[in-house]
């Protein structure tokens, strides 16, 4: 099976929760990402009564209008009609449209709304139940290791392998913002040593350097935050790119990968470079003017522009040869003019 990263490398914009319940923001964001070039925008599915419980604590405490982190659950809920017309937007707008599952009511929602991609939130990806509600359905599967050991995203690996579903896996950092000390990109060659899969990077830094680095290094998908603008409410602003931002990313997730395919031979490029190089490189020249039968000395040369000429690495065949006619000053030395 195909998947959306095989011929090129997929930018995804990822929304979260960052609409704060507006089903028009949310369709905002679809507008944006596919202004700025992404080739995926991502939301995330929550049911709070299929996941959490009223206990369940913040991870920040942002929100005033929420008494509890379940009833910020709640509020970001989308009916599965709402859930079926941002799908439809982003279908129309150019973009594969993704979001994470946290419950298994979730996942049924979503299968019916259609998903040719899951992708597989770094908390959930110890939670086998879940995952292999999205393995049942034949997509390919994306997995974000960012709180995960070894041992358990070999699990998941190991699951997900053996169901047959394509699969990228991602190294993600989970820290809001991300230093550079804490990306791991080295994970990123790791990962595909290990794995011998396709693999990214989730990034959560707010700038464009890591994507662009993880792309380098191999990255089939790099995934990144996004907010309509710096000034905008909610917990994952400081940890997203803005529209701007975004395609500049973009742009250079392009112009790498198109470098990284066009691997060049030095002697094939020099040959191909030789009007230049002529431009740019010395030739033997005469430093004053000579005349025929003048033998020549070291202190009579010296290399000047243009490359058309004798190549200065031959000084030492010229000293000691007679010049064959007069010569002025800066002539540019030829075979024929010596005997």
């Amino acid at each position: 099976m195909s998947t959306p990263w095989d011929e090129r490398c997929l930018v995804i914009a990822e929304v979260a929760q960052s609409h704060d319940g507006s089903l028009g923001t949310a369709h905002a964001f679809i507008d944006a990402a596919a202004g700025a070039g992404a080739g995926a925008i991502k939301f995330q599915t929550h049911i709070a009564a299929a996941e959490s419980t009223p206990s369940e604590p913040w991870r920040v405490p942002f929100s005033p209008q929420d008494a509890t982190r379940y009833d910020y659950w709640k509020r970001m809920e989308f009916t599965e009609t709402q859930w079926e017309g941002l799908a439809a937007h982003a279908a129309d707008a150019g973009l594969l449209f993704m979001s994470s599952a946290f419950s298994l009511e979730a996942v049924e929602l979503l299968t019916r709304v259609g998903m040719a991609v899951w992708k597989v939130a770094s908390g959930e990806v110890g939670n086998l139940e879940l995952l292999q509600a999205m393995v049942a359905t034949g997509a390919p599967i994306l997995l974000s290791s960012g709180m995960s050991p070894w041992s358990e995203l070999e699990a998941a690996v190991a699951l997900v392998r053996g169901a047959g579903n394509p699969l990228a896996v991602l190294q993600c950092t989970s820290d809001y913002p991300t230093a550079p000390t804490q990306v791991g990109l080295n994970l990123v060659t790791e990962l595909r040593q290990r794995y011998d899969v396709a693999v990214g990077l989730s990034d959560h830094s707010g700038t464009i350097f890591p994507g662009l680095a993880a792309v380098v290094l191999g990255a089939s998908v790099v995934e990144v935050h996004l907010a309509l603008s710096r000034d905008q409410f909610g917990p994952d602003v400081a940890v997203s790119l803005t529209p701007d931002d975004l395609r500049r990313l973009v742009d250079g997730v392009a112009y790498l990968s198109a470098a990284l395919a066009s691997p060049l031979d030095k002697d094939a490029e020099a040959t191909r470079l030789a009007p230049m190089r002529d431009l740019f490189t010395r030739s033997l020249v005469l430093r004053r003017p000579l005349a025929s039968g003048s033998v020549l000395s070291d202190a009579d040369l010296v290399a000047k522009k243009p490359g058309t000429g004798i190549d200065p690495s031959r000084r030492d065949e010229l000293v000691g040869r007679r010049l064959t006619r007069d010569l002025p000053e800066d002539h540019l030395l030829a075979l024929d003019d010596l005997a």
